[in-house]
């Protein structure tokens, strides 16, 4: 572990009882707060064997733990008690709310939000997506046991500017859309496809998106602002 953070990181602001491993590496203008551990060694590693980057600017808050092996842009925020897995790729301006898990194997790409309470693994994230609080990503159609599993399992794919709303289950293959709506505690077992709102136990297509209204009568249909503009 690295004991002189100030020397080692001169640029970055750290709050108390911070535990770093060597072979990290922290961008500029970073704020790292109390009692965030950064670099810990995966099971099998010894420290500093994986490289982990965290980009400038970014916000790391209270009992936030990143693994080593980790490649993370600029821009990071993360809630208190955030966790992040070896073997995650994540872009710029992305956020990781409080108590979300991350195992291994997600890509991540600009813009995202991730919400609090959220479990992904392998999953990959195209740019300008938001996931709403409590969502679940799921990678195994079955418990451990059967010898053959990881030939019929698979991370999800969410596409750009798909947005999922909160409590939402989606089971492991499964590709969500580009420009695609997931209702509230929606079940998703088959791929949603592009520009669609789909809802319901399990998920089903309701209507298109350009479809929606907005419910106050501010704009003449949702979705009108950055960077929602070029859903098209």
């Amino acid at each position: 572990m690295i004991e002189d953070l100030k020397s080692s990181f001169p640029k970055v602001k750290f709050g108390r009882q911070c535990i770093i491993y060597e072979g990290v590496k922290i961008g500029k203008g970073t704020t790292v707060h109390h009692l965030v551990v950064l670099g810990m060694p995966p099971r099998g590693k010894s420290e500093g064997e994986l490289a982990t980057r965290i980009g400038g600017s970014s916000i790391i808050r209270p009992f936030t733990t990143i693994y080593a092996g980790c490649e993370i842009g600029d821009f990071l925020q993360t809630g208190q008690g955030a966790s992040i897995r070896e073997d995650n790729i994540i872009s710029d301006r992305v956020s990781v709310g409080t108590n979300s898990v991350l195992e291994f194997g997600n890509r991540i790409g600009k813009n995202v939000r991730i919400h609090s309470n959220c479990f992904l693994e392998m999953v990959t994230v195209e740019d300008n997506v938001f996931i709403g609080p409590g969502v679940v990503f799921t990678d195994d159609p079955h418990p451990m046991g059967c010898p053959r599993y990881t030939e019929c399992g698979g991370g999800v794919k969410v596409r750009k500017l798909a947005r999922i709303g909160a409590g939402c289950v989606i089971l492991p293959g499964v590709t969500i859309g580009r420009n695609s709506l997931i209702g509230a505690g929606s079940l998703v077992v088959k791929d949603v496809p592009d520009d669609v709102v789909a809802a319901g136990h399990p998920a089903k297509v309701i209507k298109k998106i350009d479809e929606l209204t907005c419910p106050p009568g501010f704009f003449e249909r949702p979705y009108v602002w950055p960077p929602y503009e070029d859903q098209k």
